[in-house]
């Protein structure tokens, strides 16, 4: 039997990751959980899209094109199983 322990980082030094540091993530539109984004609406909370990038939705995806990350990212996942409704 084998016993993990977790080290917890001190606050001050957990940031999340607001921009990828190319600019670039502020041109395009991300996807992220449905749920998340429309509880962001709600609260303000910040989302994490699938490429990493954390940020409060506040403006219309479709004025934007989709990250070519989050979009590859989104292609490579499982599809889900037909609902039969």
């Amino acid at each position: 039997m084998s016993v993990s322990s977790t080290k917890t980082l001190p606050e001050s030094e957990v940031t999340p990751r607001l921009s990828h540091g190319d600019g670039d993530h502020e041109r395009f539109s991300h996807y992220a959980d449905k749920n998340k984004i429309t509880e962001s609406y709600v609260t303000g909370a910040p989302v994490r899209a699938l490429c990493g990038k954390v940020w409060v939705p506040s403006r219309d995806p479709k004025k934007y094109p989709v990250c070519p990350e989050c979009k590859e990212i989104y292609e490579g996942l499982p599809k889900g199983e037909p609902s039969g409704e």
